[in-house]
């Protein structure tokens, strides 16, 4: 893994900067490098990931993958070997412990249907409490014993693994897209033809995009309608590949803002546009702001503007951004909505609740509902230096130290949470600041 910057430290000072000129590379995709994982797990013979995210994420699912039996060698940063197992899965020895990682916990329990025992998945306090009740009963419905351990629809879980039937089964989108995704991943292994229905809104499209993209670069069958409500997957394989893997948009997201709010530039040199992934969007969100955004041979880069305009934004399809928008917010001019935002409360934190309590902190006026946030901006004028609480999130975290290029004395607290998606951030981040 790569290493992070004062790993003593409980802190970190963010020193601000008059402008911004940087070229930057952001890792791989975290979403785009735990399906490509699953997908070459569940292939027959070697995959080779090239440019995957190595984190704390990434890492923890290669670790619950090598319990199944699978081989993953990570000793090469830039390339992953992965050996599959054709969906012959072994039951792990223990339980599988996944942290806060809500993905890899959700693609997961399906695919812990075809070891071949008892498997138990489990995290930590965070994981404990977000939901996974609509992907328990869609899997019931495909014959898969399963249950929440605590009998309130969270983590832990038990599953005891048979294989998968198959057949029809439908899906209450619930508050997550991974649910559908989780489905989507292991249904070619099913027993039978698999069908799934999904009932109510179904968030994140983007990522249930992500997946089927993934699914067919390594050779399964979809067939889909244009709403994704139904699915129909006939019984298959996943072939091995060489699959290179995205710069993650997420991740870019926070340089792109940089520049935004600083009337800097800055080029991410490893987006390709069009993307796979629904964050990209953002720099559509930054050009209705006055931001310049040009498609480069190498990626994306994104010029600032004195004075950003505030913008009404819908972010049902890409909620890790929310937060990084929320901020930039803060430094445009006039009164900025977020919307559609409600399932940002089962995220690693309460999204919703930690962003306003953290704007506020630094005197932004924010309107708080619950599916939305108001924020005021004036231009980032009248704002003043805090210290950042992240609530153990690595989003408030990464978002938040924007704030601190523009406003001084700004400190954001335990700043090592970035390593469930992003360990050499900081190192990243300075590099704005010279």
């Amino acid at each position: 893994m790569l290493p992070l910057l004062n790993l003593k430290a409980q802190m970190q000072t963010i020193t601000p900067v008059h402008t911004i000129d940087a070229s930057i590379t952001v890792p791989g995709s975290k979403s785009l490098s735990q399906r490509a994982l699953l997908a070459a797990a569940l292939g027959e013979g070697e995959s080779l990931l090239r440019d995957p995210l190595d984190s704390e994420d990434t890492q923890l699912l290669s670790a619950a993958l090598r319990a199944f039996g699978v081989q993953v060698d990570c000793t090469d940063a830039r390339c992953w070997r992965v050996r599959g197992l054709g969906g012959r899965l072994q039951r792990p020895s223990a339980p599988l412990y996944l942290g806060n990682n809500g993905t890899a916990t959700r693609l997961l329990t399906s695919i812990a249907g075809l070891a071949s025992g008892t498997v138990h998945i489990t995290g930590d306090e965070r994981m404990a409490e977000r939901p996974i009740a609509p992907l328990i009963s869609a899997l019931q419905g495909w014959g898969v014993v399963i249950k929440s351990d605590l009998d309130n629809g969270c983590p832990p879980l038990t599953i005891k693994g048979q294989g998968i039937r198959g057949g029809a089964t439908e899906l209450r989108a619930g508050q997550s897209s991974q649910y559908l995704s989780s489905l989507l991943l292991v249904a070619p292994y099913a027993q039978e033809r698999a069908e799934i229905r999904v009932a109510g809104k179904l968030y994140s499209r983007p990522y249930v995009d992500m997946t089927l993209a993934v699914m067919r670069e390594f050779g399964a069958e979809v067939e889909a309608n244009s709403e994704l409500t139904h699915f129909v997957i006939p019984r298959g394989a996943y072939q091995a590949r060489d699959y290179a893997i995205e710069g993650d948009a997420s991740s870019a997201s926070y340089f792109f803002a940089a520049a935004a709010i600083c009337n800097g530039q800055v080029r991410v040199e490893n987006l390709p546009l069009p993307s796979l992934q629904g964050d990209a969007r953002f720099l559509e969100l930054l050009e209705h702001m006055g931001c310049t955004i040009r498609r480069e041979s190498h990626g994306v880069s994104v010029q600032g503007i004195a004075e950003l305009r505030a913008v009404e934004a819908d972010m049902g399809d890409m909620p890790d951004v929310a937060p990084t928008l929320a901020v930039v917010a803060a430094f445009a001019n006039g009164i900025s909505s977020i919307r559609n935002i409600a399932h940002l409360r089962v995220k690693e934190s309460d999204r919703v609740s930690a962003v306003v309590a953290e704007l506020r902190r630094l005197g932004v006026e924010v309107r708080e509902e619950e599916d939305a946030m108001h924020i005021h901006g004036r231009g980032g004028s009248g704002l003043h230096g805090a210290r950042i609480q992240t609530y153990n999130d690595h989003r408030i975290a990464m978002s938040f130290a924007l704030a601190g290029l523009r406003i001084s004395g700004v400190e954001i607290e335990d700043e090592l949470c970035v390593v469930k998606s992003f360990p050499d951030f900081w190192q990243r981040f300075q590099v704005l600041q010279y």
